[in-house]
């Protein structure tokens, strides 16, 4: 099978793949979900005429020249708005968020105002007509649509949502990612580990990925380099409901990589297996019913390099989300060599001088090698058969942080 480029994978995986269907979720589990449908205002906010400062409900005409001296009748705090009507050279003591008194039109700040006891004061700075008033409607009007669908409910679209007086939300259902590692030699991390074995490290990394753009992550286990192993945990995503399947190691072409055959068993069709593209040549695409399938290498940076490139646009596009790929224009800080068939991503240091940006790879780029990769914010992209480049060339950069 000729080896994939990675825009025709990328395509191939994403074709089809649209919004799940929606569901009510409450406020307070609604954090950084995505929108189902515009939502429109249940109120008008605010819903009436309200004092935006502590201070003195007065008719402007009263204050218009100073000093003036008012007569207090009552009190308007918030939530109890006064109960009357101001008057000629009258004054009610209000309170941020209380209701314009009847007859008031202006509201003197607190700081303008002498207390000469009694129940008078006196206004010592004029006042002009509807200052320090939020207007009934200032906000927005019942009725009117406030967010568009597809609008992640991040902390302001959250408040403003409970402001327009909705309790619940219909939002866009999160995809279920089931993680499925493989292979004899894993053990989760805390283990005691014998001499041929490994911790199984790649889940965490991939479950991150799949949780930075709202997806959740069922972690499964590791299944042993036997087709019914497999196939077992393979049922229990299907089981589970998972919208996507991703297997760890076990899709090359070795005499125990044993996931294309499970799941091509199970019923999946195949979409593709092996892309140009170094790491992550094994890559490994598939429908099996609805569940879309993906079969991710085991070498640990091939793995979390590939989830960057295909399953975290996947699950964005599955659960509402626009993802784009933050590539930037940049400098190489270090030469490199020729490029072969395969494009390439390479780990890189990235930092910003005079202006630009400077990507230094590094000088070991071994796929099994997390701690590079941990060190790394940025991979430099090299196209197929790009030729050698000498430092200060310049390249392109998917950013990774």
């Amino acid at each position: 099978m000729a080896l994939v480029p990675i825009a025709e994978a990328l395509e191939r995986l994403l074709d089809g793949a649209a919004p799940l269907a929606s569901e009510s979720v409450a406020l307070f589990e609604a954090v950084d979900r995505v929108l189902a449908e515009p939502l429109a205002a249940l109120r008008t906010q605010p819903p009436f005429n309200a004092s935006a400062m502590d201070g003195y409900a007065v008719r402007a005409a009263d204050v218009a020249s100073v000093p003036s001296k008012l007569s207090v009748i009552g009190m308007a705090p918030a939530g109890r708005g006064f109960d009357g009507s101001v008057g000629e050279r009258q004054a009610v003591r209000i309170f941020t968020g209380a209701p314009l008194p009847e007859g008031a039109d202006t509201i003197v700040i607190q700081e303008n105002v002498r207390d000469l006891g009694g129940g008078h004061i006196e206004v010592i700075e004029p006042t002009a007509e509807w200052r320090n008033i939020r207007r009934v409607g200032l906000d927005f009007s019942k009725g009117d649509f406030l967010l568009e669908k597809g609008r992640l409910l991040d902390p302001a679209a959250l408040s403003l949502t409970a402001s327009a007086n909705h309790p619940v939300v219909t939002v866009v259902k999160r995809p279920l990612v089931a993680i499925i590692a493989t292979g004899d030699e894993l053990l989760p991390p805390g283990s005691e580990l014998g001499p041929d074995q490994i911790i199984s490290s790649n889940a965490y990394g991939v479950a991150a990925v799949a949780q930075s753009v709202g997806a959740r992550a069922l972690d499964l286990g590791i299944a042993a380099d036997r087709k019914d192993a497999i196939a077992a945990l393979v049922k229990k995503a299907v089981a589970a409901g998972a919208d996507v399947i991703v297997t760890l190691g076990g899709a090359s072409v070795g005499d125990h990589d044993l996931i294309h055959d499970v799941l091509t068993g199970e019923g999946m069709t195949l979409g593709f297996w092996k892309i140009a593209m170094r790491p992550g040549k094994p890559l490994m695409f598939g429908h099996l019913g609805d569940i879309r399938c993906i079969g991710l290498p085991g070498n640990p940076v091939a793995s979390l390099v590939c989830s960057q490139l295909f399953l975290k646009p996947l699950l964005a596009r599955l659960g509402g989300r626009d993802h784009r790929q933050d590539i930037r224009p940049a400098r190489l800080g270090a030469a490199m060599p020729a490029n072969d068939l395969r494009q390439d991503y390479v780990r890189a240091v990235v930092r910003e001088d005079g202006g630009e940006l400077v990507a230094t790879p590094f000088s070991i780029q071994d796929s099994s090698m997390l701690r590079m990769l941990a060190d790394a914010n940025g991979l430099i992209v090299r196209a197929p058969f790009a030729p050698a480049s000498a430092v200060g060339d310049s390249c392109s950069v998917l950013m990774l942080r």
